[in-house]
Parts: C-alpha cells; sequence; structure tokens
C-alpha cells in the first residue's frame, strides 16, 4: 500500500477522535433547531453533558444580549444563504459563567433543497472579548472616580445617568447594524433583481422589521422600568391602515398560517396609531407563536358604544393557572419546556400601551382557545 493510500484511509477512530476532542466545539442541528449532536469539546467546555444538550436549541445555551442577536441577526442570515461565518455569541456554562465564542454555521440540504441538518463550529474568543470588558470597566472606574468627586448628586441623578447609557448602548450596538442592513436593502432594489433575489430582499425586510420591534421593546421597557413611561403621541386618526400594516407584516414572516380579520372601526379614533399598531403586533404575534398551527388566528376590531375593543384568538392548549398570573410580567416567556423566540418582553410592552391609553387587556384561556382582549374608552 502507497503512502497516499495509507494518509487517505484513516481509522474510524481516528476520525471520532478527531470529532470529539477537535480544539473547536461542534454541534448538529435539526432543522427544528434542536441539537442533535455535540461533540466532547464543547460539552467540557460549557460543562453540560450531550444527554442534557439534546433536544436543547442554541438559543437556550445563550446570555440575554445572544440570544438578541441571535434571532435578529444570526438566525434571519442563516435561513437566508445558508451559512454563517464569525458570529460573536457568548454561551452561558452550568455554574452561570459567560463563554465568549465565535461561531460558524452552515446548512446541508438535500438534492430537492430540503433542509437535513445546520453544523455550527465554535472557537473560544476570551481575548477579543477581554478587550471589550477592560472598555467598560475603564468606563465604570470613571464613573466611580465622577461619582467620587459629586458625591452629592441624589438618586434620580443616578438613575437618569444609567437609563442614558442603557439606550445609548442600545442605539449603538442595535440601531447602527440595523441602518446598515436596511440601506442595503434599498440599493439593491434599484437595481435589477431576479426572482429569487426578490424574495430575498423581502426577507432581509422581515428581518429588519422584527429586529426594529426587539429593540423598541427592549427601549420601551428600559423607559418604563428606569422612568418615563411610555410616550404617547395621540391624535384622532384612521386607525384600519396601520392595522392591516401589522397584520400583513406578519402574515408575510408565518406564511403557513391563517389569519381571520375583522375590522369595524367607526371613524377616526384619538390615539397613538403606532403604539397601537406595536400592541397589535405584540399580540398577534404571540397568538401565532402559541397557536395550533393547523388553525387560523382571529382579529377583531371594533368600535362599540364608546369604546375601542379588539381581541385575537387562537387554539391550542389552554394556558395554566399558574402562567396566567406571570403573563405580563416582563421577560416572562411561557410554560416550561415551550419553544420560544425573542425576550418574554412583547405581553409587557403591549400592557404597557394598554394601561398608557387609559386601557386593559384582559386574558381568557379553555381547552377550545386562548384570547386577548384590548379595551380602551373613545374620548
Amino acid at each position: 500500500m502507497s503512502g497516499s493510500d495509507t494518509q487517505g484511509s484513516m481509522p474510524a477512530e481516528d476520525l471520532e477522535d478527531l470529532y470529539e476532542n477537535a480544539p473547536c466545539g461542534y454541534l448538529s442541528l435539526q432543522p427544528d433547531g434542536r441539537i442533535v449532536k455535540v461533540n466532547r469539546t464543547l460539552q467540557t467546555w460549557i460543562g453540560i453533558p450531550a444527554e442534557q444538550l439534546f433536544g436543547k436549541r442554541l438559543h437556550d445555551l445563550l446570555n440575554t444580549s445572544g440570544r438578541i442577536f441571535y434571532e435578529t441577526h444570526f438566525a434571519p442570515l442563516l435561513r437566508m444563504q445558508g451559512f454563517f461565518n464569525e458570529v460573536a455569541l457568548d454561551l452561558v456554562t452550568a455554574d452561570g459563567r459567560k463563554l465568549p465564542v465565535l461561531a460558524n454555521a452552515m446548512e446541508r440540504r438535500s438534492e430537492d433543497g430540503a433542509l437535513l441538518f445546520t453544523r455550527v463550529t465554535m472557537f473560544q474568543a476570551a481575548e477579543r472579548r477581554r478587550y471589550e470588558r477592560e472598555l467598560v470597566e475603564a468606563r465604570a472606574a470613571a464613573d466611580a472616580a465622577g461619582a467620587t468627586i459629586k458625591s452629592q448628586l441624589d438618586f434620580e441623578q443616578q438613575t437618569a445617568e444609567l437609563r442614558e447609557q442603557f439606550i445609548a448602548i442600545l442605539g449603538h450596538d442595535l440601531r447602527n447594524p440595523l441602518a446598515s442592513i436596511a440601506a442595503a436593502g434599498r440599493m439593491l432594489r434599484k437595481e435589477e433583481q431576479t426572482d429569487r433575489s426578490t424574495k430575498v430582499l423581502d426577507l432581509m425586510q422581515g428581518s429588519v422589521v422584527r429586529m426594529s420591534g426587539l429593540i423598541d421593546n427592549v427601549l420601551d421597557f428600559a423607559r418604563a422600568r428606569l422612568g418615563g413611561g411610555i410616550v404617547l403621541d395621540k391624535r384622532a386618526e384612521v386607525l384600519e391602515p396601520i392595522l392591516r400594516q401589522v397584520i400583513e407584516e406578519l402574515r408575510y414572516s408565518h406564511l403557513d398560517r391563517a389569519i381571520e380579520v375583522s375590522i369595524e372601526l367607526d371613524g377616526p379614533i384619538n390615539c397613538d396609531s403606532s403604539r397601537i399598531g406595536q400592541l397589535v403586533s405584540n399580540l398577534l404575534g404571540n397568538a401565532l407563536t402559541h397557536g395550533t398551527p393547523d388553525e387560523p388566528v382571529r382579529l377583531s376590531a371594533a368600535t362599540v358604544d364608546g369604546r375601542l375593543e379588539l381581541w385575537i384568538a387562537n387554539g391550542g392548549a389552554p394556558i395554566s393557572s399558574d402562567a396566567m398570573t406571570r403573563l405580563f410580567q416582563p421577560f416572562f416567556k411561557g410554560e416550561a419546556g415551550t419553544s420560544q423566540r425573542g425576550l418574554g418582553l412583547g405581553l409587557y410592552i403591549a400592557s404597557e400601551i394598554a394601561r398608557a391609553h387609559g386601557g386593559t387587556i384582559m386574558v381568557s384561556s379553555d381547552d377550545q382557545e386562548t384570547c386577548f382582549t384590548f379595551v380602551m374608552p373613545l374620548d
């Protein structure tokens, strides 16, 4: 046997060892995103054995900021182009530590285009993140020095500074890349497009809309919890167009779902129409996420006896009594084991928008359907 033949017939156990003990983490995801294979290296890094990882999603292994980036950037672009390189993520280890990694992903598809599985590799990126931490620590040290000099600042001033820093970080880290993606999409639309490229651009636009919604929810959460509350710009407006726009945006991102709509609004309504659209988007998105896929989601909006009544209903398992008491709490994401996307802020923000309008959101849930009802007085 020649030397080249020897190199080309590596023993099976060596290939297995190469996978299990590679200097990088490997994992494989099913078409639904669940982990079906993970190498020993990654198990060792995060301190979680394979049997506890199987069935989880990559999303479940990330911290909060990593989940934002995964939902708004990683996952949409992976679906759009079939691969992604050098994505910075933070894994959460078994003991709660943050493990910075750079992730690469590649889809494997059959000859007919069906997704078979997705391969993901991860490399530790502690040095890169150390520089970022040093910047944060330097800023914290400067803030501490400033606090010593200005020792007479009261609690309200400190809270205002924290709020400004928080919003500035979001504006820099999330809105800038979103604007770049949106601008790139607009530039490409000016050129001649194929049917496929048009669909890709539509997917990009849908991702921009979703990411913008996530940013809005996080910013609104910050304002509501840190001071200022939900800001309204109320005026007499015809509400139906914004409702139709929100419904069509969600229809496009859920092409396999049926949405039945009934809108009977009697003239202009004094409200912040963009905020009402945000409320409806959050409630309708929640219904599409939790509702039974083979049953339609139903939406009704009408003016009745001096009030606006808007309800959204979906089929599926009823909400438990324990979950019902926490539905509108921030970061609450439903029943244990339920597949979730997003940060668990949608219903909280919807309830804050309803309260700002002097209205309420009520929930009913049984074996037939779950229904969220928004009622607002017309003034």
